[in-house]
């Protein structure tokens, strides 16, 4: 980052100087959200944008996938997040000339993100064109404790003279900015050939159903339906005008705008305060001018309350927050602005998204569509397992509310069980391409997975017992049934024709990851519905009656588990990805040019298949998911194997690449990969960030810190026991860092030194036991044993160099991660 114009603030995300050339990823960047509503860094004045957004998480519009050649089974309807109605929109003029930032004379300019406060305030000191300066203050704010709410303050100042001010406060829905895909390949734009970003629409999304507007009370009201889903959306404003200036108001409303205009005769040094208050409601099916009943409801709850109230509860709620899950890295300003402004991404894409998954994006753009992925479960949710298990839980809720959708797909796949969409809103297959989309099985033991993770941090057996075993079976019923036997020198269970993490490599056999996912997946499923059976029959009972479940199927899992096909080649020494990978000729990418990055927007896919490289870490991703199942030596073999060959032209990769380094004793290169990650959108690294900020890459971020250098492993999860280690990798250049753990109910903070480990029991009734590189300490809620420190005589092993062919480290926007160093860090 350019450090003159965004400096280091450790608790801010601070800009001193308008810039238009990067306004997309600055609109990112500064974006307000709280997982249901997001608002874009847009500039009030709506002049000078890459993409006016405002999005609601689950919010979308349908349309039909025409593909080219037909098959049976295929994605039929697509879905995509709809950029709704702009509350943010507040223009200035000043004696009839408008503010426009790009055009302005600023004579001062601030804009910053508070991530303690959860606000958003830009200040100004604007010279008209007649020569009158005026100051401007404003502030936006998402709250985190009222979901359906947005709070705006315009301030405007005459410093030396009279005015005549007009301020114009819209709700403005701009039909040209549904940057979402067409109904068909027939209406499909060719220049939009990266398949990460959105389309257009070539029809109107949303269908007016109501507006209204009154100039005496400040209130607006616009209420929608979409076209072909028939989701419905109603969004109220209300204003409030304080000021000791005369003033006059007026208000407009049609099928697309509704607006309130002050015109004020400004005195100087008489401040003009507009505070604009917003909600938004959306539904299903619930008729319109319903929700424009529940969101004037919000509003008089707001003003009943006080809008002070609200920012003293966003100051409360990330108080709250922070002493959960900040990570502290003493001495390095610039890491630390960094880390915390990727966590507070991934709160504001994932604290109120109850009801619904977590977008790619979260509600920060239309990137891939506002689609869930397996992002979520792998990336994000060990944070919010460890940091905020309620949060967790309502991620696994909505997954689980998506099973019978699951298992219909199974069925038209001609499987048993249940298959999890690979991308989808509304719980149904949505990926045209199916060799990279559907035939990603793993997707159902990610979600098992993090299942198993959640439960065994958070101790809620409750939801286990009466709901998500039921993931737990249908997923184990999926995988016994794909798979099958094969009789060699042994009895062994074969997965085909699937894809694993690495899309530059699809439907292929016993891929790696695939299988080591789906073992566990197996035997986390039978230990469960065994553990339940044993210690509550009458919630096994029940689960025999919701799933048929019968007595034998958990012996067929626990031995489809212990049977599984894992793929090693004995010459090399490694896991090949899959059973026919090393058979494929070696990608030359140190030859090839940058401006053939990243791959799969320069070669048609055939041309990867053919070859061993990857868009992103695989077999890695394994050795870390699954680390008991390997040996040192496999680790740090797979490692210098599959590093060089992999792009990063995934930001899922750098995070996974950084871990793996970490524990193998590259240290640096763990160093180097973890920097890559932190800064991806910070410095926006693959030129996309326009589009949304990558929250997977803000949920590896934390585990590239926490299970990375900080050590922190969760062991004999499959087996429905588990054990938590600690085995620091600090980096050389570090002094210290700490990260809190929530497990049971107890905080836990965990500082590590280059010579000790101190843990230390914050809250909750504990007791908690870690082994601490080989040592067993348990810390109690009482007295001296609240706290305890290990002494480290060693950092673990240390590699001299990286692996071969440094190519694979070279980035997909030109930069190369040796070099990647913060100025000052």
């Amino acid at each position: 980052m350019d450090r003159t114009r965004f400096p280091v603030d450790t608790w801010r995300l601070v800009e001193t100087r308008f810039d238009s050339d990067d306004l997309g990823t600055t609109e990112s960047l500064f974006s307000v959200g709280n997982g249901y509503l997001g608002l874009r860094g847009n500039y009030e004045e709506s002049r000078d944008a890459h993409v006016d957004g405002t999005f609601i998480n689950g919010f979308h519009e349908t349309w039909p996938i025409n593909h080219a050649e037909e098959a049976y089974g295929f994605a039929r309807i697509g879905q995509t997040i709809v950029n709704v109605p702009d509350p943010k929109v507040i223009r200035l003029y000043v004696d009839d000339e408008p503010l426009q930032l790009s055009t302005a004379d600023l004579l001062e300019y601030e804009r910053s993100l508070d991530l303690r406060e959860g606000v958003l305030t830009r200040d100004l000191l604007w010279r008209t064109p007649g020569g009158k300066k005026v100051r401007i203050r404003s502030t936006r704010m998402v709250p985190l404790g009222q979901r359906h709410l947005a709070v705006m303050t315009f301030e405007v100042t005459v410093l030396e003279t009279r005015a005549s001010i007009a301020i114009s406060s819209q709700l403005l829905n701009r039909q040209d900015r549904q940057e979402q895909p067409v109904e068909g390949p027939q209406n499909h734009d060719t220049t939009a050939s990266d398949p990460r970003k959105a389309e257009a629409f070539n029809r109107r999304v949303l269908q007016p159903a109501h507006q209204h507007a009154d100039a005496g009370t400040g209130r607006l009201e616009l209420a929608y339906k979409t076209t072909e889903s028939g989701m419905t959306l109603g969004v109220v404003a209300d204003h409030r005008i304080d000021t000791d200036c005369r003033y006059s108001a007026e208000a407009i409303a049609e099928d697309d705008m509704a607006k309130v205009i002050y015109r004020v005769a400004a005195e100087p040094m008489t401040p003009i305060r507009i505070t604009k208050i917003v909600s938004f409601h959306t539904a299903d099916s619930v008729p319109p001018r319903e929700l424009i009943d529940r969101a004037q409801r919000t509003l008089a709850r707001t003003w009943e309350q006080g809008v002070q109230h609200e920012f003293d509860e966003q100051r409360y709620w990330l108080g709250k927050f922070w002493e959960a899950a900040d990570v502290e890295i003493p001495g390095h300003e610039a890491l630390q602005q960094a880390v915390r402004w990727n966590l507070f991404s991934i709160l504001q894409a994932s604290a109120r998204a109850e009801g619904q998954g977590i977008a790619a994006k979260g509600v920060t753009g239309s990137g891939y569509g506002g689609h869930y992925f397996w992002d979520t479960e792998i990336y994000v949710m060990p944070f919010l397992t460890y940091t905020i298990p309620w949060a967790a839980r309502n991620a696994l809720r909505f997954r689980y509310t998506l099973l019978d959708s699951a298992r219909s797909r199974a069925r038209e796949l001609a499987q048993k069980g249940a298959l999890f969409p690979w991308r989808t809103i509304n719980g149904h297959e949505a990926s045209a391409y199916y060799a990279a989309g559907t035939a990603q099985y793993h997707i159902d033991a990610d979600i098992a997975y993090s299942l198993s993770q959640y439960v065994g941090a958070s101790g809620d057996l409750d939801f286990l017992a009466r709901e998500a075993i039921d993931i737990f079976v249908e997923t184990a019923r999926l995988w016994a049934d794909l798979g099958f036997w094969r009789d060699e020198t042994r009895r062994t269970f074969h997965i085909h024709g699937v894809t694993g993490p690495d899309e530059y490599t699809t439907v292929v056999n016993d891929n790696l990851y695939t299988n080591v996912l789906a073992r566990f997946n197996l035997r986390r499923a039978a230990h469960a519905v065994w553990d339940l059976k044993r210690e509550d029959p009458i919630a096994y009972a029940q689960l025999v009656r919701r799933t048929g479940l019968t007595d034998d199927e958990p012996d067929e899992w626990a031995e489809a588990a212990q049977s599984m096909a894992i793929p090693y080649d004995d010459h090399l020494g490694i896991h090949p990805q899959d059973m026919h990978f090393l058979e494929r000729e070696m990608w030359d990418l140190e030859n090839t040019p940058l401006e053939k990055r990243p791959l799969l927007l320069h070669y048609h896919p055939l041309v990867i298949y053919r070859f061993q490289v990857l868009k992103q870490a695989d077999v890695v991703l394994a050795l870390f998911l699954q680390g008991e199942e390997f040996t040192a030596e496999q680790k740090k073999a797979d490692f210098d194997y599959y590093d060089p060959i992999t792009t990063g032209d995934s930001t899922l990769s750098a995070v996974v690449q950084s871990i793996i380094a970490a524990e193998v004793g590259y240290h640096d290169l763990a160093l180097r990969y973890f920097l890559s990650a932190l800064f991806v959108d910070l410095d926006n690294r693959h030129n996309n960030t326009a589009d949304g900020v990558h929250v997977a890459s803000t949920g590896g971020v934390w585990s590239a810190l926490v299970s990375g250098f900080g050590g922190f492993r969760d062991i004999g999860a499959q087996y429905g026991e588990r054990q938590w280690q600690i085995d620091p990798r600090l980096p050389v250049r570090w002094d210290e860092l700490s990260y809190k753990l929530t497990l049971k109910g107890t905080r836990v903070k965990v500082t590590v030194r280059t010579d000790e480990v101190e843990l230390e029991l914050e809250e909750g009734p504990g007791p908690l036991t870690f082994d601490v590189r080989g040592k067993v300490v348990t810390l109690a809620g009482d007295g001296e044993d609240s706290s305890v420190r290990v002494p480290l005589t060693h950092q673990g092993p240390r590699l001299d160099g990286e692996p071969a062919n440094p190519a694979g480290i070279q980035r997909s926007d030109g930069t190369v991660i040796s070099a990647i160093v913060p100025s000052g860090d």
